[in-house]
């Protein structure tokens, strides 16, 4: 067995299995098969399927693209997940991946993109994507307390992660919008909010995946250095949207980041090894 294939199957795993949960799953497909690559949304903590639903869904399927978006457990309309941990998201991720019709590409937004980050190293992705993505560790935090100390600091000791509307939108999403997207926010699972502050970096992805990495400099959760360290991790530059908030997918310009990525998609970026 080669040492890739053992990174993907773990007997330590397979002797403590996740515990199964229903998933909330919705998808947009385009209305004429043309053989693309599945997309497999996975929103940040605290947001649902629904994030991606607004506008994301069907833009992809317009050009061709089948679009699915999971909400992880506890979030959304899937099964509540109080003490969900890391592991149990990217069980979440890796299983729905599994069952798409074909290898899939795998796009992680904010905290998301730590799970599909550890997911890539459980299931060989087409590619993946991270949007403005929440990699981890302290720094991730002491940024995070620095913009938001309200909403940040109760997080360490167990209490929902509270982000408000200038850290998730630029000042051009009408106020309505605004909020009632911030109305829909639920809270990540306490073990799954300390690992996001306290865990290590991901295993190498299986079959070194080409891989995007996008985002704003106008960002307030995820500053403009860490966008630039997480696409070094993956040998390129990062892609940026200045003037737009954190939550790309919901803002007002959310046409750019996502025509960006299927542009990216559609010169069929291939493996690296």
């Amino acid at each position: 067995m080669t040492t890739e294939r053992m990174r993907v199957v773990r007997a330590w795993e397979w002797a403590r299995p996740e515990r199964p949960a229903r998933r909330e799953v919705l998808d947009a497909v385009p209305a004429l098969e043309e053989g693309r690559p599945p997309l497999l949304f996975v929103p940040g903590f605290g947001h649902g399927a629904w994030a991606f639903a607004e506008h994301w869904l069907e833009h992809a399927a317009s050009r061709g693209f089948p679009a699915y978006a999971l909400s992880l457990r506890g979030h959304g309309a899937s099964e509540p997940a109080p003490d969900a941990t890391l592991r149990a998201y990217t069980h979440d991720v890796v299983q729905v991946a599994a069952s798409l019709p074909r290898r899939a590409v795998l796009v992680g937004h904010g905290a998301g993109a730590l799970v599909v980050s550890h997911a890539l190293s459980r299931y060989p992705a087409r590619a993946a994507v991270l949007v403005a993505p929440v990699l981890g560790g302290w720094g991730t935090f002491g940024a995070a307390l620095r913009r938001n100390p309200g909403g940040t600091l109760p997080a360490v000791f167990g209490g929902p992660l509270r982000l408000n509307r200038r850290q998730l939108f630029s000042p051009e999403l009408p106020d309505g919008e605004a909020r009632r997207y911030v109305s829909r926010l639920g809270r990540a699972g306490r073990r799954a909010q300390w690992q996001l502050l306290t865990g290590g970096e991901p295993e190498p992805a299986v079959g070194r995946p080409p891989v995007l990495v996008l985002g704003s400099p106008d960002d307030r959760v995820v500053p403009a250095t860490a966008l630039t360290r997480a696409a070094a991790r993956y040998g390129s530059a990062p892609l940026l949207f200045p003037g737009m908030g954190h939550d790309l997918m919901l803002d007002a310009r959310w046409r750019e980041p996502i025509d960006a990525i299927l542009d990216w998609l559609a010169k069929d970026p291939s493996p690296a090894g």
